[in-house]
């Protein structure tokens, strides 16, 4: 497979060669404790390779060097509903992680399972007392495999909904493998968090 840009013909990239085993076991489903205990891979401009930590880290700065700090908050845009059932059929849970917002009542988004939503199907989200209730309404299905939700709340009452009712958006590869608990919030936000901003955690 190749392809063309500019006239010059290329190989294609292949994805195949970025696949590799990982065990298990080397999985990370918690991040170390305390947070400067955690591994820091040291790569010099002279292209050397240490494992170091980050509690390190001072020590490796020098002289006009730049630190960027990422200050985004993670936005606990996971989260849980149910899509009513249709005739002949059951409630289905859906888990819909927000990605990017769109207007004051209008969020981006993916869904699991996306395949069984269809446009004009609500999705009801509750706390567990049921105090707090969010309904969204898919609006479109995207070729990329988002969709976009009009909410039934719009502004500030909508943040407030979502701050009360999301979770830490976690990786698949750890939601997949142990629930969603309080510790998440805290661990999946880094210390320089400032402004609202990030629909992803920061995990590296």
């Amino acid at each position: 497979m190749t392809s063309t840009a500019g006239g010059v013909t290329t190989p294609a990239m292949r994805t195949d060669l970025f696949d590799f085993d990982l065990p298990e076991e080397n999985i990370a489903l918690r991040p170390v404790r305390p947070r400067d205990a955690a591994r820091l891979l040291c790569v010099s401009r002279f292209g050397d390779i240490r494992d170091r930590i980050v509690r390190d880290l001072p020590g490796l700065f020098e002289a006009g060097d730049i630190l960027v700090l990422n200050d985004s908050r993670v936005i606990p845009v996971a989260l849980d509903g149910v899509r009513a059932a249709r005739p002949n059929g059951e409630d289905v849970r859906v888990k819909v992680n927000l990605i990017e917002r769109l207007g004051s009542d209008h969020w981006r988004g993916f869904a699991r399972p996306g395949r069984r939503l269809r446009i004009g199907d609500e999705i009801v989200m509750s706390s567990a007392d049921a105090t707090c209730q969010l309904r969204a309404v898919v609006l479109e299905k995207v070729e990329d495999g988002t969709l976009s939700f009009r909410f039934d709340q719009s502004g500030d009452e909508l943040n407030a909904a979502v701050q009360a009712l999301g979770m830490a958006p976690l990786p698949p590869y750890i939601a997949e493998r142990r629930p969603y608990d309080e510790r998440d919030a805290e661990d999946y936000q880094t210390i320089y968090a400032a402004e609202d901003g990030s629909v992803a955690a920061p995990t590296a």
